[in-house]
């Protein structure tokens, strides 16, 4: 019985599939002719432009060279990106050397095309300034010494070129500049906060003593003998930084100021150290009585007309917000709060800007603190630019679309 059902079912199945094969023209079957001669994908589609998701990885896709390279010196700009993947002087858990790479992959959703934001009322990558991002200083991870020369030997190299347009200074600027010549500026991806320490003496090449606007849960200003003993190979370390910028006269005592700090400390002395180091002091909790824009407010009375370097440790933020960090402080601010602080500082003299101290291994399976970093390097750009932010004018702009 079972040999019939057999035969009978391989029978019908034959079948068919001939009548399935009767009712397909020649010209149906595959693989399918072209109607038309070929065409290539620019003929056919267009620009081979980047996706958010996609496209070789430079700061929110903007055209990227190494600009340390002899053969790319021609290549002017007036604003850069480049990263410091250094984190030989941490005292905690390391990991900040990937935090180049971390933040430009949290960038991949801005770009010169969609930088708009309501809150600045334009698009800084379309202001008539060029920015580039220049790629990584190749640092050697085994010498600190070796290291902070080649992190000041590039950043020297860089801004000391021409910049691209008329728009990428200011008169003001130029005043500063000991040439009186208009140069370039650099928004640095660190790498541990030591790297403040090369990029600050390039700046005094240039300027003189710099105010320096940190922002940070640590003071960062602790004497080295006091911090891991005082030998050659402890010299320089994250924690030690501002105090030997401060012997070394590179920052503007009395103009220099600390945002959002909160870490454990020894005792008063440490902040009685920290005010001869040459820092006025604005703490976390400060912001529950001055809000964002008292904090702003007080940076811009505390740093007046100096040159002014921005610098932000990611640690500012709270680490419920922003984990990836080597000494994550519970009770920070939060990322609205911080770009709100900094749309306040527009006004200042800026030189220079840095975002420092992600180290991506800790962060969440969404990139959080990447995507945050990146966010306040764009922040840092707007503020470069120079303009006013203008929440009112892009709410004027919204209001106008037409109500669905």
């Amino acid at each position: 019985m079972r040999t019939v059902t057999c035969v009978l079912l391989a029978a019908s199945l034959a079948t068919s599939t001939v009548q399935a094969h009767q009712s397909h023209s020649e010209g149906s079957q595959s693989p399918l002719k072209p109607d038309e001669e070929f065409q290539t994908w620019a003929k056919k589609y267009g620009s081979q432009f980047d996706m958010s998701f996609s496209g070789s990885l430079s700061f929110a896709h903007l055209p990227y060279s190494k600009c340390l390279e002899t053969e790319n010196e021609h290549e002017l700009f007036d604003i850069a990106v480049l990263g410091m993947p250094f984190d030989s002087a941490v005292s905690y858990r390391p990991g900040a050397r990937f935090g180049p790479f971390g933040i430009r992959s949290g960038s991949r959703r801005i770009s010169p095309t969609r930088g708009y934001t309501t809150a600045w009322g334009y698009n800084p990558y379309k202001s008539g300034i060029t920015v580039r991002d220049c790629g990584d200083v190749p640092v050697v991870p085994f010498d600190i010494k070796y290291a902070m020369d080649q992190m000041q030997t590039a950043y020297s190299t860089l801004i000391k070129r021409e910049i691209a347009t008329q728009f990428g200074s200011s008169p003001t600027l130029r005043k500063l500049a000991k040439d009186g010549k208009p140069h370039p500026r650099i928004i640095t991806l660190g790498g541990d906060h030591a790297v403040i320490l090369p990029i600050l003496r390039s700046l005094h090449e240039v300027y003189g003593e710099i105010a320096v606007v940190h922002f940070d849960s640590h003071l960062d200003t602790w004497p080295v003998l006091g911090y891991y003993g005082n030998n050659d190979s402890s010299v320089v370390t994250h924690g030690t930084v501002f105090w030997t910028a401060m012997t070394e006269g590179l920052i503007a005592k009395g103009n220099s100021i600390h945002a959002g700090i909160r870490c454990k400390m020894t005792g008063i002395e440490d902040i009685e150290h920290d005010q001869d180091v040459g820092f006025s002091m604005i703490t976390t909790d400060d912001i529950d009585e001055l809000g964002a824009d008292g904090i702003a407010e007080r940076i811009n009375r505390h740093v007046g007309d100096k040159p002014v370097y921005l610098s932000l440790d990611i640690d500012v933020i709270d680490p419920a917000l922003a984990p990836a960090t080597g000494t994550p402080e519970p009770g920070g601010w939060t990322t609205r709060e911080i770009k709100r602080v900094l749309r306040g500082l527009t006004g200042l003299n800026v030189v220079g800007a840095d975002v420092v101290e992600v180290a991506p291994a800790y962060d969440t399976n969404a990139e959080t603190t990447s995507v945050v970093a990146a966010d306040i390097v764009h922040e840092m750009l707007s503020i470069m630019i120079g303009k006013e932010p203008s929440i009112a004018r892009a709410g004027e702009r919204l209001n106008a679309r037409v109500e669905l």
